[in-house]
């Protein structure tokens, strides 16, 4: 049962914060009345075990829950099958979200204790990377007086922990039920206000489907991650959900301007190969259980993903072969890397960091390495990624050579489509001296 109803699709500025005002239908909206609702919407994250007991049978919990605190909720399974957490979006007014939370937090509490899960159920808010900094406040008084003033612990999870399976901040806050009710009362008072205040938040323009990430205040050096397109660097922040449908309105990283989304639309995207490298122990959870994870992602991010047979019986490493335009790349890139977080083959305090192999053409290496090796250095400098162009390669039959590329996964992202931008630029080169030769000859 999927607790959501599907709605025309939203505005660029809606899509950006989840904000998609509630459509007539047969969603569990007791308020009636967009225009009631707030601009932010209570998200939170919970075990994905606790969802059928929220929802109830036959829907009669969650129905209950939406009556009697008049908001709507909206439990977002489909969109994140096979995760180990899922979201849920709370729409009313802040008092509503409140008591609303209050119950799911107390569902939750009582089947844990059902099914005899002695593990503490933390209340964790999913917000925007943006309104992070206003809510942690200067030297991190707002957050310590929250504490506090609520007799919670509050943890921020780290920008390195951004991925497409997790691509809001996450705000995580223990203690019981009642003590977690009152912290979030606060922490969501302090959003709201950085919200509404903040028009670095409110204006920006310019999308990535399936990404909700901000790139405000990742880089301490100043330098985006993202690469740039012609004119001033956007800002990029999209829907909430890593699996929010496709947006019209694309932006920096595939290099399309959002003020003309439909420019290309009648031009196939190209076809990019991409050689991922995973740890061997993870290839059962990539597949999933008769194949349903890699499944679902390959449909998901609409790309080919093949898992190359294992050289040897001993390899540490497998190779995942994926196959589809750069949008489904990154989709498919960032799938990965978050299953391999969530399944902790690599442990919390430790970032994902995988090599990435990618093909260019072996006249355009000189490029990408550049004189003294000053591209590939810029280049390592600009996305924190490792760039090698392995020495005395010998090119295959279609006269290519391997780039090696190691990084976590915003790092490789941007490694991958600076390379793959300067190996365009080499071929428009090598056209254009081709056409020059060519007028060169027929004048003669």
């Amino acid at each position: 049962m999927e607790m959501e109803a599907a709605p025309s699709p939203p505005s660029c500025r809606q899509r950006r914060l989840g904000l998609q005002d509630p459509q007539p239908g047969p969603s569990v909206n007791p308020l009636g009345s967009r225009h009631s609702l707030p601009n932010l919407p209570l998200r939170i994250l919970v075990p994905t075990q606790f969802i059928g007991a929220i929802i109830g049978k036959e829907g009669l919990t969650i129905k209950n829950l939406t009556r009697q605190t008049q908001s709507r909720v909206d439990i977002h399974r489909k969109e994140n099958a096979g995760a180990a957490e899922t979201p849920i979006t709370i729409r009313s007014t802040p008092e509503g979200c409140s008591a609303a939370c209050r119950m799911i937090l107390n569902i939750m509490q009582k089947e844990a204790y059902d099914t005899k899960v002695s593990a503490e159920i933390p209340l964790k808010i999913l917000t925007h990377n943006g309104l992070v900094g206003r809510l942690i406040g200067k030297e991190g008084r707002n957050l310590k007086r929250i504490e506090e003033e609520s007799g919670t612990k509050i943890t921020i999870s780290s920008l390195q922990d951004l991925t497409l399976y997790n691509p809001d901040r996450t705000i995580t806050v223990r203690g019981s039920v009642d003590v977690c009710c009152r912290a979030e009362v606060e922490i969501m008072k302090k959003l709201r206000e950085a919200f509404e205040n903040d028009a670095s938040v409110n204006q920006s323009s310019g999308l990535i489907p399936g990404l909700s990430l901000s790139t405000q205040g990742i880089f301490s050096s100043g330098l985006s991650m993202l690469p740039s397109t012609s004119g001033p660097h956007r800002t990029l922040q999209t829907a909430y959900g890593p699996f929010t449908g496709q947006s019209a309105c694309l932006g920096g990283l595939y290099g399309v301007s959002s003020a003309a989304p439909h420019a290309h639309l009648h031009t196939p995207p190209e076809q990019e190969v991409v050689y991922l490298f995973i740890p061997t122990q993870a290839v059962g959870a990539l597949i999933g259980k008769k194949g349903q994870h890699i499944k679902q992602l390959t449909q998901f991010a609409g790309a080919s993903i093949k898992i190359a047979p294992a050289e040897s019986p001993d390899v540490t490493e497998r190779m995942v072969i994926i196959t589809g335009p750069p949008e489904a790349q990154f989709k498919a890139q960032g799938r990965i890397f978050g299953k391999l977080k969530e399944e902790n083959f690599f442990s919390s305090k430790e970032e994902v960091k995988l090599e990435t192999h990618i093909k260019v053409p072996s006249s355009a290496a000189g490029r990408v390495i550049g004189k003294g090796g000053k591209t590939v250095n810029e280049l390592q400098n600009l996305t924190s990624a490792e760039v090698v162009v392995p020495r005395n390669q010998t090119p295959d039959e279609n006269d290519e050579i391997f780039v090696k590329i190691s990084g976590h996964f915003f790092a490789s992202q941007t490694a991958q489509r600076k390379i793959r931008e300067i190996i365009q630029q080499a071929k428009l080169h090598k056209q254009k001296h081709q056409l020059g030769a060519s007028g060169s000859h027929q004048s003669k």
